[in-house]
């Protein structure tokens, strides 16, 4: 295999590009969304994609990427109101919201049997990724860092306790609202490329095989990104030659090295 002759191609030098920008944003995000059990939410995000692209179709906008945003923002406030005020169990409730906003979504893109054009969302494409695109996605990493630096602790001590986080005078509701939008503008404007089908197990696996290592913050946020970028890295090589789906296979690869971890913290118990 000659990887070096990959990148002759530019297509392949920006989705290599975009893999270590998406991928270390994944990792970053990922050990948030676990630590607040938040895996559900994600999932109902992407599918909430679907419902998004059909908006946009209903008013005619070009770019389905703008509505498919708006629209998880709205998801994503709406559903954190909803478990505020505890109408529900938080799980029931995102099931219930993701379920109906998926079916709204088929149901709307599939009139006239022209969901075909669509179905590519289903695994994503990161092969397709342009350089405007890249310089959209640094951007989101920007500010994802910006908030992890300011934001971390405060969302962790909410994790942990929200009685305790009020009473340390820390805004429960504001920062639950901006953690929400952070996590559905990513999740919305990586789809593309990552697929919604498996984003949210992009998310997950990383942070969950991360944690089967570390032994305490600074660790787990480490080994999360590292594993991430490993699978990115990995996955897009490996699709390429086997001309598999990128998204897919770095799943399957993210999948590997949480059962390894899984299997050497089982181990080491012994």
């Amino acid at each position: 295999m000659d990887f070096a002759a990959l990148f002759q191609y530019s297509f392949m030098r920006i989705a290599f590009l975009a893999v270590l920008i998406i991928t270390p944003l994944f990792g970053l995000l990922g050990t948030m969304i676990v630590t607040k059990k938040m895996a559900y939410f994600s999932d109902a995000l992407g599918h909430s994609a679907i419902t998004g692209i059909a908006v946009g179709v209903i008013c005619g906008m070009q770019n389905t990427t703008v509505s498919m945003v708006i629209f998880a923002i709205v998801f994503a406030l709406l559903l954190n109101w909803i478990n505020a005020k505890a109408f529900a169990s938080t799980d029931t409730v995102i099931s219930v919201f993701s379920s109906c906003a998926l079916a709204i979504g088929l149901a709307i893109l599939s009139r006239g049997g022209n969901f075909s054009q669509y179905s590519g969302l289903l695994v994503g494409d990161i092969l397709s990724i342009t350089k405007g695109e890249v310089i959209a996605l640094l951007v989101v990493f920007v500010i994802t860092m910006i908030f992890y630096l300011i934001c971390y602790n405060a969302v962790t001590a909410i994790s942990i306790s929200p009685i305790l986080a009020k009473s340390r005078h820390i805004p429960v509701q504001l920062m639950e609202n901006l953690f929400a939008v952070l996590v559905a503008v990513i999740v919305t404007f990586s789809i593309k490329w990552v697929g919604i089908l498996i984003i949210n197990a992009l998310l997950i696996l990383p942070a969950a095989a991360a944690r089967n290592v570390s032994k305490n913050a600074r660790t787990y946020t480490g080994y999360a990104i590292i594993f991430s970028m490993f699978s990115g890295i990995v996955g897009l090589f490996v699709s390429y030659f086997t001309n598999v789906a990128t998204g897919p296979m770095i799943v399957i690869v993210a999948s590997v090295i949480y059962f390894g971890t899984l299997l050497g913290q089982k181990l080491n118990l012994k």
